[in-house]
């Protein structure tokens, strides 16, 4: 049937245009998550109501953080979305990444901590398996590289100390901050990952390399070596 507000068109047509209207005036905080996530699928999907498929996607992924990171494989998997919108969806969660990426490169850690913990949680906290992150520091703290090391199983990632220092040396770092994530969710460290953490700040030390902190990312929150008192 044709909407009233447009005749001989789809109702959807209608309401594209005025999400498109309410976004334009007000920004993201005039719509709830599923009309963002609609406005996402316009993108990759030009000829449907797709305000019922924004709220499966919320549901299946638990909220908009969850479905911007969902595997590709996972989103073309619910039915509705095919490669195109797939596609739109980690474009945006990629952008979001570079976004956070650029506002911590080339600055003192210290004095952006807090964009550091959500560039991190943003590249990682919803990976399905471990990965293992080394942040690389120059002699002001300043961030110069970050740059995934080894990616593993759904609970372990092997470390090699030695690796770790034959990068920081290749890059003329003078401090490394290890990263990487719990799948479970859940960032409390484990035994192993205490041990390793020695191991790395011990070879690091070797050849006046800092290890600065290891922090463990969890979809709950994130844990922080130093703070523990484990470093």
């Amino acid at each position: 049937m044709a909407s009233a507000d447009t005749p001989g068109q789809p109702h959807y047509h209608g309401h594209r245009q005025r999400l498109r209207k309410r976004f334009l005036d007000g920004g993201a905080d005039a719509l709830p998550d599923y009309e963002l996530l609609e406005l996402l699928l316009f993108l990759g999907i030009p000829q449907r109501d797709v305000k019922p498929l924004a709220k499966t996607l919320l549901a299946l992924f638990g909220d908009f953080r969850g479905v911007l990171t969902a595997d590709l494989d996972a989103l073309i998997a619910v039915g509705g979305i095919k490669e195109n919108a797939a596609c739109a969806i980690k474009i945006v969660a990629a952008a979001a990444e570079r976004l956070a990426r650029q506002e911590v490169i080339d600055r003192p850690v210290l004095s952006s901590w807090d964009k550091l913990i959500d560039y991190c949680r943003i590249h990682m906290a919803h990976l399905h398996r471990e990965q293992f992150d080394l942040l690389f520091l120059d002699r002001r703290n300043a961030l110069i590289a970050a740059e995934t090391q080894q990616k593993g199983t759904v609970d372990q990632t092997p470390v090699y100390p030695r690796e770790v220092v034959k990068r920081a040396l290749e890059l003329n770092a003078s401090a490394i901050i290890m990263v990487h994530n719990h799948p479970s969710g859940d960032p409390s460290p484990s035994r192993a990952d205490i041990e390793i953490t020695r191991q790395v700040r011990d070879a690091a030390k070797g050849v006046a390399i800092t290890l600065h902190d290891h922090l463990i990312i969890g979809r709950t929150g994130h844990c922080s070596f130093k703070a523990l008192g484990l470093i």
